[in-house]
């Protein structure tokens, strides 16, 4: 064979092997029209009901101080113990309260005997009955008496004027003396009064060595030793109350008006997640937090074993009252592209992408807020494909079936 007849059969061989991969590739894209599954969007009267996060918190939750300085003499209570009103939970060293105690007790007895009174509940009825105000009564009289006997004597001409004016003077002397012992008297009165006070406070501060739970409770801390010096204010324990426990909740202010005091609430845990508990709203808060745009409400859950734990995660449903007729499509059907939502509507063999806007999810479905009207067909499967002006055909039923199979292989 000729050099010049292989070339021309080599090139002719090139040619065609050009063409077959060319035509080849061109079959490979034009694989014709994507078959989808649709779905047309539908109206349904729908209770609305109010899905948020939030945390658990304790119904009440304390720190409890000393009331007085000493030493720890006893403490019976620790982290996770159970307490119930009046339990006694710590003993400071009462000592030295006992001997002021007793202090004052004498001091107020003293005066109660110059008063002529003999319980320290006794209070003076008439200040003219005291002893010493009787006293300086006494002396008075006496005073007026020989006044009146010294001055008859002298208009007789029996007694002399010096006598007369002895005699008047020591009047004058008692009516002053009896005078100063009824303020003396009053002062004493309110002496005891503030007597009596310092005494209470002082047994006031005994009691309070002993420290007592003011309600049901449970230890959450212990701050305290045996042996340790406390002063006034000094923490002690920590005891939190969590039957009823609160779930504090975020609210959106749009839903503002379907939430009400007394509505119930399904609350669901991670560490619990095969149980519902269940609660009722009973504060929520009159304002809006202008960042978030939200608002607070607290539902309080029975929680009688303790099972609920503050601090916890919970997921929460509010059932509300309000129904409306909305628009829903599958949730397959949106597909979320750079930051948008989007739903393809079919119409014949081609494809519109139109944004929407949702709103509340229920289940297998989604609501549509903005971006389709009722009876609009949307694709439901192969939506990662679409776009405007895709082609498109409508699967059948089989179609789907082996288009669902490949995709999960």
């Amino acid at each position: 064979m000729s050099i010049r007849k292989w070339l021309a059969l080599a090139s002719l061989t090139i040619v065609f092997s050009g063409c077959s991969r060319q035509k080849a590739a061109v079959t490979k894209q034009d694989t014709g029209p994507i078959a989808v599954r649709v779905a047309p969007v539908i109206t349904r009267e729908m209770r609305r009901v109010v899905e948020s996060v939030g945390t658990l918190f304790p119904f009440e939750e304390i720190i409890v101080s000393a009331e007085v300085e000493g030493r720890i003499e006893q403490v019976n209570v620790d982290l996770g113990d159970q307490v119930t009103p009046g339990q006694v939970m710590v003993r400071i060293l009462d000592e030295e309260q006992r001997y002021v105690v007793a202090q004052n007790e004498a001091q107020l007895r003293q005066s109660l005997e110059r008063l002529g009174l003999k319980d320290e509940t006794d209070k003076v009825k008439d200040i003219r009955e005291t002893p010493e105000v009787r006293r300086a009564q006494a002396e008075l009289t006496d005073a007026e008496q020989r006044y009146k006997r010294a001055r008859n004597l002298v208009d007789q001409g029996i007694a002399s004027q010096a006598d007369l004016d002895q005699a008047q003077a020591r009047l004058g002397t008692m009516q002053a003396a009896y005078d100063a012992m009824l303020n003396q008297t009053r002062n004493l009165i309110r002496e005891v009064e503030r007597f009596r006070a310092v005494l209470d406070l002082q047994r006031k501060k005994l009691r309070d060595t002993i420290v007592r739970a003011p309600f049901a409770a449970a230890v959450k801390d212990r701050q305290v030793a045996v042996g340790q010096y406390v002063r006034t204010n000094t923490p002690l324990l920590t005891l939190v109350k969590i039957d009823p426990i609160r779930l504090r909740l975020e609210i959106p202010e749009r839903m503002a008006p379907w939430v009400k005091s007394g509505q119930t609430t399904e609350v669901v845990l991670e560490a619990y997640s095969d149980r519902v508990f269940h609660g009722k709203i009973w504060r929520i808060s009159p304002t809006v937090e202008q960042s978030k745009r939200t608002f607070l409400i607290e539902a309080l859950i029975d929680n009688p074993g303790g099972t609920l734990k503050p601090g916890s995660y919970a997921r929460a449903r509010v059932p509300t009252e309000k129904i409306d007729q909305i628009r829903l499509v599958p949730v397959r059907a949106v597909n979320y592209v750079l930051g948008s939502n989007k739903a393809y509507i079919v119409r014949g063999d081609q494809v519109e992408a139109r944004e929407v806007k949702l709103g509340d999810r229920f289940d297998q479905e989604v609501e549509i807020v903005e971006g389709l009207e009722v009876g609009d067909r949307v694709a439901t499967t192969q939506v990662a494909r679409l776009d405007t002006g895709t082609k498109v055909r409508v699967a059948t039923g089989a179609e789907g079936k082996q288009e669902g199979a490949r995709k999960a292989e």
